[in-house]
């Protein structure tokens, strides 16, 4: 018998200072029994960092031809698609045909040899790509909870994010420009 996803339950007060964007969100998040908490958390921050009207969490780990997130418009073309980790150039590069905008987050300890591996490749490809530091993640999963109230507040590169368990700021960078 298979193993069954973990469900979590969030509500995120959202306050984007870059965007001038507000939001209550509310998000069922279905953690794929593979998945780390850290890496469905970096799914939540990349999420808000991008939170629009059509923006939905897809199959994600369940379905590799899918994004871990995607907008797309009433007539079914992806406007974006957001990859978390680091997935190799020619997924990039797939994915860059199918959407008007491609995002790539990283997370882990190995973020640096991905990218330095294959920059000048990265670089050639319609798509932005931004590293999260791996112990900023890891300090935001230490706050999770299955069902969770919290305030995410994202200025410029960073977000401040509060919980009834604490406070932590996660910081990105961008690594590539398009």
């Amino acid at each position: 018998m298979a193993i069954k996803p973990t469900i979590f339950k969030f509500r995120i007060s959202l306050t984007d200072l870059s965007r001038d964007y507000y939001d209550t969100l509310t998000l069922t998040i279905a953690q794929h029994p593979s998945e780390t908490t850290e890496r469905m958390m970096v799914r939540v921050l990349a999420y808000c960092i991008n939170a629009e009207e059509l923006l939905t969490f897809s199959k994600g780990l369940s379905n590799v031809e899918e994004p871990d997130i995607w907008a797309r418009t009433l007539d079914e073309q992806i406007s974006l698609w957001i990859d978390i980790g680091e997935p190799t150039v020619d997924r990039v590069k797939k994915s860059s045909r199918h959407a008007q905008t491609v995002k790539v987050y990283s997370f882990n300890t190995k973020s640096d040899v991905w990218w330095n591996q294959d920059a000048s490749k990265f670089n050639q490809l319609d798509a932005e790509f931004y590293r999260f530091e791996w112990q900023d993640i890891l300090k935001l999963a230490e706050f999770v909870e299955r069902t969770m109230d919290f305030s995410i507040t994202i200025t410029d590169n960073s977000a401040y994010i509060a919980t009834s368990l604490g406070e932590c700021e996660v910081p990105w960078v961008q690594l590539s420009y398009t």
